[in-house]
């Protein structure tokens, strides 16, 4: 993103009154490969194919906020790769990845993540290092770390459903891999912004899992962790969080883990996101990414978008997706939010 874009959104995220309503877009693999008309492998591992991709998106779309801008990442294996799993690469999709964690217990004895040296961290790091310079002299800036949250992480080193059984069956080891995972990724996210510098003033937590836990659960497994992600980093930052899964039986609860931002599921109206969150987070979303993004028609998307825009009220919002861009959504689409952005803002309906 350019640095007036960054600008931009953390006004938003502080609740300040904008002339025009920010458009963000999470922008990743998924997604910018395909649009692009290049392959998974070449995107991943030619890092003048990786900056060229993401110039054209910027260069094409310059008024979409790109989130988390520049982002050097390889699907979802770049996480788990530390710790062992298996990672499977192909031409045309994001990676895959096996579970690498047989016994629960065996999270207790793992040495401390080095992202230096460790897995696809490495490489990420180091090319982060090497395009900075490429990414500065374009007139952009990385201001945002990024990392996949600690029940992500977890689900992604035991299996889904053999970390859903293991909640119940043993909860003391549970939070010792969440112990694990959450070191190593306040590491992550610390080594991240030790190679980009002193312009990195924001994070960006992605963890769906805990959209399959009840309130309690959530209060004892994801919660504190996330807590405490937030905590390890300035009070100054702007602390973003994307959970489109089921959030509505903690909605309440998340302003309290420390986040400015929520990126959130289509499946909760804004209505019921405000209700539940006052102004403790700014909302950004939430035009259902599939149904319409990819699905829809530009007139159906730029309808969702200003009746989302009438309903925030002015402050305390951003327009996006309820999620990532998806794989096959068209320029049209993006197109149609950048023009439903483009109105004029409500007048606020809360004052500060």
């Amino acid at each position: 993103m350019r640095p007036e874009q960054w600008d931009t959104f953390k006004r938003a995220a502080r609740g300040e009154v904008l002339p025009r309503t920010p458009l963000a877009l999470i922008i990743d693999s998924p997604w910018l490969p395909g649009y692009a008309g290049v392959g998974h492998l070449d995107y991943y591992l030619d890092p003048e194919c990786w900056f060229q991709v993401n110039l054209r998106f910027a260069r094409e779309f310059p008024e979409v906020i790109p989130l988390p801008s520049w982002w050097v990442e390889y699907g979802m294996a770049i996480e788990p790769s530390v710790f062992g799993s298996r990672i499977h690469f192909f031409p045309d999709q994001t990676p895959g990845q096996t579970p690498a964690l047989a016994r629960l217990a065996d999270a207790a004895d793992w040495p401390p993540v080095n992202p230096y040296t460790d897995g696809l961290m490495a490489f990420a790091l180091h090319l982060y290092r090497i395009q900075q310079p490429r990414i500065h002299k374009a007139g952009f800036i990385t201001p945002v770390v990024t990392a996949r949250g600690p029940l992500c992480l977890a689900s992604f080193l035991r299996g889904v459903t053999q970390f859903m059984v293991d909640l119940t069956e043993d909860p003391e080891g549970v939070h010792r891999l969440l112990d694990a995972a959450t070191a190593a990724i306040i590491r992550w996210l610390e080594a991240q912004a030790e190679t980009l510098g002193k312009e990195v003033e924001g994070l960006f937590i992605l963890d769906d899992i805990p959209g399959m836990l009840s309130r309690r659960m959530y209060l004892e497994f994801a919660h504190p962790y996330l807590q405490r992600i937030c905590a390890a980093f300035p009070e100054n930052w702007i602390k973003i969080y994307h959970n489109d899964a089921n959030i509505r039986p903690f909605l309440s609860e998340l302003g309290a883990c420390g986040f400015q931002v929520l990126n959130w599921t289509h499946n909760i109206s804004i209505e019921e996101a405000r209700s539940k969150l006052g102004n403790d987070i700014c909302l950004m979303g939430n035009v259902a990414p599939l149904d319409l993004g990819v699905r829809g028609t530009p007139e159906q998307v730029r309808e969702a978008a200003s009746r989302l825009i009438e309903s925030a009220g002015g402050r305390y919002f951003i327009l996006s997706v309820g999620g990532g861009v998806s794989p096959g959504m068209p320029r049209e689409n993006i197109q149609a939010l950048i023009e439903a952005a483009a109105q004029a803002v409500p007048a606020p309906l809360r004052s500060a």
